[in-house]
């Protein structure tokens, strides 16, 4: 992924909340032409989840931080699909499909996951995310996105149309589902690789038990990894360039396993992650005079 100039960089937050707050202008007037048929009740209330909806988002664009993130990459494609789901209803659709798409398209691009990530950061900090691992996104991660919102709405809107038995039993189920399934997407925007004083350290509750620290002192180098790199690969086969961290010596790490509360431990000299920006963070790396491969 090419690095954005400086300039446009310190220009994207503002980007993506100008096209933020234009949502109720663009797609507004298509997602009310969609809702027109519904009985008074639960367009009152699918109205009201959307304006909650554009706030949250609006807020997590001004304020940055990583549950932010979690928001309006929940948020984002729930607008796109909202809109489609409501073409039909309104001469304006191709307005409101085509500014949801880009809304999406920004949420999603890894400079917004730069920006929302250090916002709690300390000032002597800088993040990296990681790419999401390629077997979430091969379909998972989709479908744990759909459950997720349609566990939050499919149950009040039941009920709001008078649907006494489905509506409680939609909302017991769905709920809890949706709460856990945010947990887990919510995962995906706390893994990121860390320039501190010390050194740099790698933060994947999805791999590592806990964060390793990679003190300066043993960092020998850090660069695009070989394509035959015999490096620990932290990875999990996300797509995109894979940076090879070389240590003068080996660490100790906490490998997680599915279903063990322990990790396994293990011991490496190279290790090997894939973050969204590889060239930001080899910048970085050099601008605090780490070697740079």
């Amino acid at each position: 992924m090419a690095v954005l100039p400086s300039a446009l960089q310190r220009r994207f937050p503002w980007l993506l909340r100008a096209w933020w707050v234009a949502l109720p202008f663009t797609a507004g007037p298509s997602l009310a032409a969609g809702l027109r048929g519904w009985d008074h009740a639960p367009r009152t209330l699918a109205s009201l989840g959307l304006w909650a909806g554009w706030a949250v988002g609006l807020a997590a664009t001004l304020v940055p931080h990583p549950i932010g993130l979690t928001a309006l990459r929940v948020l984002a494609p729930a607008a796109l699909a909202a809109t489609v789901a409501s073409a039909a209803s309104s001469h304006l659709w191709a307005l409101a499909v085509a500014w949801t798409a880009v809304v999406t398209a920004l949420v999603m691009a890894p400079d917004t996951g730069m920006y929302c990530v250090n916002g709690p950061a300390y000032p002597n900090e800088r993040r990296f995310p990681l790419r999401a691992p390629g077997p979430l996104l091969v379909g998972p991660m989709a479908v744990a996105w759909a459950l997720a919102v349609a566990g939050l709405g499919t149950g009040p809107l039941l009920l709001a149309d008078r649907h006494w038995v489905a509506g409680p039993v939609a909302l017991a189920v769905g709920l809890p589902v949706a709460v856990v399934l945010l947990r887990s997407l919510h995962t995906l925007s706390r893994r990121w690789a860390v320039f501190v004083p010390a050194g740099l350290v790698l933060a994947d509750p999805l791999t590592l038990t806990d964060s390793a620290l990679l003190r300066r002192q043993l960092l020998a180098a850090v660069g695009p990894a070989p394509a035959e790199s015999e490096g620990l690969d932290l990875t999990q086969r996300a797509p995109g360039l894979a940076l090879e961290v070389v240590l003068t010596e080996s660490v100790g790490l906490g490998l997680v396993q599915p279903g063990r509360r322990r990790g396994r431990p293990r011991a490496a000299r190279r290790l090997l992650f894939t973050p969204t920006l590889p060239g930001a963070l080899l910048e970085e790396a050099a601008a605090r005079r780490f070697p740079v491969a």
